[in-house]
């Protein structure tokens, strides 16, 4: 398998900790941001958005983050990961277009505002607002995790992984939190994992 993507993309983080997850060997290629590439025909040829990550499974290939956390989840880890039943994999599906949806544009703002940008650039009222719009939303999952371990139920799912992700720039980050205790139990739970340790517990860079 193949994956290319930097290390230090969210999107490309998902798709890591899924593999290691999934017990998958693979081979990373650092592409996108200041390795350039994603521009090129060779990549565009297999994901015409050219973004990252794109992977190759044995000539299948994948791009765009979720699916690709799903895709390998359905073929890889089907019954734990990707959960059998229709109506336990739709709540770790909404979970992951939760993400997509509804907590990703704060958590943008916030961390290219304390992360990517100068500080003499920053726009520290959006940054604040961003963290209070996050708050309120990570408000939600907190209200859903009661009497649950993770998003899904019992046991962890490919649905914890997407927004797993952002839990940890969450905590990370530089922002006032509400208390949330049962989203600080659930990401505590997460950070015992040593894929989410290895891959999303890193520098932000």
């Amino acid at each position: 398998m193949k994956i290319w993507g930097r290390a230090n993309s969210i999107n490309v983080q998902k798709v890591l900790w899924a593999a290691d997850e999934c017990g998958l060997k693979y081979e990373r290629t650092d592409v996108g941001g200041p390795f350039g590439g994603n521009d090129q025909k060779w990549y565009l040829d297999m994901n015409p958005n050219g973004v990252v990550p794109t992977i190759d499974d044995g000539g299948r290939i994948i791009w765009e983050s979720n699916s690709a956390v799903r895709y390998l989840s359905a073929k890889y880890a089907a019954g734990t990961l990707w959960p059998q039943d229709p109506g336990a994999r739709s709540e770790a599906d909404r979970w992951m277009d939760w993400q997509l949806s509804t907590i990703s544009e704060p958590m943008r703002i916030a961390f290219w505002g304390l992360v990517r940008t100068p500080p003499e650039k920053r726009d520290m009222a959006a940054i604040r607002k961003a963290a209070e719009d996050a708050g309120r939303l990570f408000g939600r999952l907190d209200g859903w995790l009661t009497g649950r371990r993770y998003v899904g139920g019992d046991h962890f799912t490919m649905g914890d992984i997407p927004v797993g992700c952002f839990a940890y720039r969450w905590y990370a980050l530089d922002i006032e939190r509400p208390e949330l205790k049962n989203l600080k139990a659930w990401y505590e739970r997460l950070s015992t994992r040593p894929a989410y340790a290895k891959h999303i517990m890193v520098k932000m860079t």
